[in-house]
């Protein structure tokens, strides 16, 4: 049977190398061992803005309330100290209380022997926790709200750390990338014109960009791959890109690698972190020291990399 390894987020979302977008987390369980994979960002399950998100609400007046966080299906509130939860609860066929924050909110479950005051025992327990994952869902659902891209001329997205300002242009044929050398300190110097007229509907446009950002994506990482491969002394058998909403990457053990495209938006360091990772694996499909001894052998400064992928956000395609 074929070993995996993947890039895991040490916030939960890219790990495989799979490494997550986004995680969701229960204080109950522990992480079961994982083949070796980079996880992207909590990105994790994919994150989902609902219709009445739980943010916190606080009424006027000099006497301010604690915050509110209410999940949409919520059936229990609980006064938490520092908020109140207005929380979705079930019961489970299962042995022990259970919790989980996602972009909802708080999720409850719980078996049926166990009584509301050891469910409200067992939530004060974890307020400190709950309410800290409140409110980075809610930072997070409010960050990937801001990154959904209004596809249109002059809208802008991320490439390769730089921003990238999209221009409709009926001369141009498929998508051609300008760079403007003599730009000002702070000013946009790439530009992307797309060969469709101003009156393009917005899926045309995000199908032109998308298409062209993972022919880019493609070219770049079988391009670092080349560059690594040597140096890590592995060989990369087979490369094809992923669209994986929960991993930046993954590698198994016949050296076939797997790298989403949507690492184009990144900075070439952190590419070549993630590239490196997956490839480290070739050798360690697993993340024991000397897994991280053979990623730094290449990559010295991999913890500036892995930040980058656990707090930038990458824009929204949907």
């Amino acid at each position: 049977m074929t070993r995996r390894a993947a890039v895991a987020d040490p916030n939960a979302p890219f790990r495989q190398l799979d490494l997550p977008l986004f995680a969701q987390d229960e204080p109950a369980a522990s992480a079961a061992p994982q083949a070796a994979a980079l996880a992207a960002p909590e990105p994790a399950p994919r994150l989902s803005v609902p219709a009445a998100p739980p943010s916190p609400a606080r009424p006027p007046g000099p006497a301010l309330s604690p915050p509110l966080f209410r999940h949409p299906r919520a059936s229990r509130e609980i006064d938490l100290g520092r908020a109140v939860v207005a929380y979705e609860f079930q019961r489970a066929r299962r042995r022990s209380i259970g919790m989980v924050v996602s972009a909802e909110g708080l999720s409850v479950r719980a078996p049926r022997w166990v009584g509301r005051g050891e469910i409200d025992a067992a939530l004060r327990e974890k307020a400190a926790w709950i309410q800290a994952k409140l409110v980075e869902q809610h930072e997070r659902a409010q960050k990937h709200a801001a990154a959904r891209i209004e596809w249109r001329d002059g809208a802008s997205l991320p490439f390769l750390g730089e921003t990238l300002i999209l221009v409709l242009d009926p001369r141009a044929t498929g998508a051609v990338l300008n760079s403007d050398a003599a730009a000002l300190p702070g000013v946009p110097r790439l530009t992307l014109h797309i060969g469709l007229p101003h009156g393009a509907a917005p899926e045309q446009i995000r199908d032109v960009v998308q298409a062209w950002l993972q022919r880019q994506a493609k070219r770049l990482f079988e391009e670092r791959c080349t560059h690594f491969a040597p140096r890590l002394k592995v060989q990369v058998r087979r490369l094809a890109l992923s669209s994986a909403q929960t991993r930046w990457g993954s590698a198994s053990a016949d050296g076939s690698v797997r790298l989403n495209w949507r690492l184009i938006h990144f900075a070439l360091p952190t590419i070549d972190y993630v590239v490196a990772h997956e490839l480290a694996h070739l050798r360690e499909m697993n993340h024991s020291p000397r897994f991280w001894d053979v990623v730094r052998s290449v990559i010295p400064d991999l913890d500036t990399a892995r930040g980058a992928l656990r707090h930038e956000m990458v824009p929204a395609f949907d």
